[in-house]
């Protein structure tokens, strides 16, 4: 079965998952995670795009970024398939480090950032790697800290997730680490996690009813939205297809060349 084309529109907010194959480790030890929090650094040099969340975990990551002009796969392919050069040379090893290619699921905006923001930081407390959310915020391997104010990270968009709270930042990282502790004890969110179409449809009966009515068009795995964010999505990827067909036609290779990872 042909795997599913990647939407990438410049400018979108994705939320993206790497696992190591077969679920093995993608991270050794301290200079493993040094090296790829400073492949996302210079990526997003060459690349600029905004980073709002962020986590590294021993055989995964997350990644919350809002593409820039040349989109998410440039971007994602100079920090994987370097980390994955240097890793194998490091360790001594040879072959795939990553499962798969990273999944990317474009994401709705509102009311999903925030709640996006609060997942992804969320998981090493959920993963039991640290105890309480004060031990979180020194958790060097994810965003949290920077916001609230325990580091600085110069590629971690800080200003435009405190000002989704108050353009004061002392209420803002207040009003931030409450947001966080809410979530918490509330739970993981199912939507949040996986589940394909009933992302974006709002619920398993919502999937049954359109796949009962024939209504394949209402919902997309790829996309984290409502209905009509959905059919919105869709039809920029139709004229962003009809482009770059008309562009191979005429002999000129694609915006971001190269094989996808």
């Amino acid at each position: 079965m042909p795997r599913q084309a990647r939407v990438d529109i410049p400018g979108l907010l994705h939320h993206v998952m790497a696992r190591g194959i077969e679920r093995r480790v993608l991270f050794s030890g301290p200079g493993d995670y040094a090296d790829f929090q400073a492949r996302l650094e210079t990526s997003n040099e060459r690349y600029p795009s905004q980073i709002l969340a962020w986590s590294l975990m021993p055989n995964h990551f997350h990644l919350l970024v809002r593409s820039g002009k040349t989109g998410l796969v440039p971007f994602m392919r100079k920090v994987m398939t370097g980390y994955a050069t240097a890793y194998n040379v490091r360790h001594k090893r040879s072959g795939h480090l990553f499962g798969n290619r990273y999944k990317s699921i474009i994401c709705e905006e509102e009311p999903y950032l925030l709640e996006l923001v609060r997942y992804i930081h969320l998981n090493p407390l959920r993963a039991k790697l640290v105890k309480d959310t004060q031990e979180l915020s020194n958790y060097p391997y994810c965003g949290h800290g920077a916001l609230m104010g325990k580091r600085r990270i110069p590629w971690q968009e800080i200003a435009e997730v405190w000002g989704r709270f108050s353009s004061n930042h002392f209420k803002a990282k207040k009003m931030y680490e409450e947001f966080v502790e809410e979530g918490f004890r509330r739970g993981k969110r199912t939507d949040l996690t996986g589940g394909g179409l009933i992302r974006s449809m709002g619920g398993v009966r919502n999937v049954l009813r359109a796949g009962r009515a024939g209504e394949r068009e209402a919902y997309d795995s790829r996309i984290l939205g409502s209905g009509d964010f959905v059919q919105e999505i869709m039809k920029a990827v139709e004229v962003e297809e009809t482009a770059q067909d008309r562009l191979r036609k005429k002999g000129h290779p694609e915006p971001g060349g190269g094989a996808d990872c």
